[in-house]
């Protein structure tokens, strides 16, 4: 069996839990509470730390991770257009759907976005409704709007549409 690593960060949105093997962050989770963590912590869950906190702190813009999202074809195709969306910027799920093979396919790049792993590194906050609305974030939409704000003051060249 794998060994799996956790350590538990307490941010400005709230705690969230980072979970690694020795090679990939697997997932990032909204918690209610601080964690402990695990007594060893490889190389990608100490850097996943150091790249998650420096965008807190908004010096980061894009992270350099090797991510391992549990998914679907589908839900990894819907993940690749996500992490194209630039920090500052925002994409409709009409967008995505698109950029997915059809414009009918709205809802399922709803459900699959809803089923991103790896949160805020796969930026599904920047995933808005084609009239601007912010609508579904699994962490909730006070974090999706704060995500926002977030990236908004710290752009140099921001197009958020909400």
């Amino acid at each position: 069996m794998e060994n799996i690593f956790k350590t538990t960060l307490k941010t400005p949105i709230g705690c969230i839990e980072l979970t690694t093997d020795q090679k990939f962050l697997l997932s990032v989770a909204f918690r209610n509470a601080y964690a402990p963590s695990s007594d060893y912590q490889p190389d990608i869950l100490k850097e996943s730390v150091l790249q998650i906190d420096e965008y807190f702190k908004g010096i980061r813009k894009e992270f350099n991770l090797n991510l391992h999202p549990t998914g679907t074809d589908f839900q990894h195709k819907v993940w690749e257009q996500v992490k194209k969306i630039p920090f500052g910027e925002t994409s409709s799920y009409l967008d995505i759907a698109v950029k997915t093979g059809s414009k009918n396919n709205t809802r399922a790049v709803g459900l699959a976005n809803g089923k991103n792993p790896i949160p805020i590194i796969i930026p599904c906050h920047r995933v808005i409704g084609i009239n601007g609305k912010l609508t579904g974030y699994a962490g909730g939409l006070e974090r999706k709007k704060w995500l926002l704000q977030h990236e908004l003051k710290h752009s140099d060249h921001p197009n958020l549409l909400f």
